[in-house]
């Protein structure tokens, strides 16, 4: 299974936006080593939003042109239609439910089977959950010391569309997210002309 490994620091300056979540990610951001001279050409600024939806998700090229293709048969605004089903994706749901800290944790976790849906294994990471599932954590997993502190811990931030449970270890879908709901910076108009040329 391919997965990006690309520095999660590096790559946030390079964006100029925190997509890996780490609170220190941008930290160095405005040291003058990083700091940009040249004006961004009008494709440099389409091909950085396309980017910063791969970092944000944690998927390759391949998989982002896919859901394109998708949500552009979709009868939403395709951007939305993009966003709404790249934050309905397994991982993307654990990590916003606080099992995990990081995308990349919480896509290992559902490769080594610690995540149910509806009381179901899935160890597919790009699985679409569907409005009104519950996400938990095995049995297991649950009497992990790293895995209780991760979830108790991590993204207490309150996310509309999303509800938790910490006494069962386990959070729910509970409708389709909005668009102005969804905590990306991402302009998701110049991602969609950035497809159409």
């Amino acid at each position: 299974m391919a997965t990006r490994r690309n520095p999660r620091f590096k790559e946030c300056r390079r964006l100029g936006v925190n997509v890996c979540g780490h609170p220190k990610a941008l930290d160095r951001a405005g040291a003058p080593a990083f700091k940009k001279t040249k004006k961004a050409s009008d494709y440099s600024l389409h091909l950085t939003e396309k980017q910063k939806v791969k970092a944000y998700y944690g998927i390759l090229e391949k998989q982002l042109r896919r859901y394109f293709e998708q949500a552009s048969k979709s009868s939403e605004m395709t951007g939305v239609a993009l966003l709404v089903s790249l934050e309905t994706r397994l991982d993307n749901l654990v990590y916003r439910l606080g099992f995990a800290s990081s995308i990349r944790m919480a896509r290992q976790m559902v490769s080594h089977k610690h995540i149910t849906v509806d009381g179901k294994v899935i160890n597919i990471p790009s699985f679409a959950v569907k409005v009104g599932s519950t996400i938990s954590l095995v049995e297991k997993a649950r009497n992990s010391e790293q895995f209780k502190k991760t979830f108790l811990a991590y993204n207490k931030s309150n996310i509309p569309y999303l509800e938790r449970d910490e006494a069962s270890f386990s959070g729910k879908l509970i409708s389709l997210p909005l668009r102005k709901d969804i905590p990306v910076e991402i302009n998701d108009q110049m991602v969609v002309e950035y497809y159409s040329k």
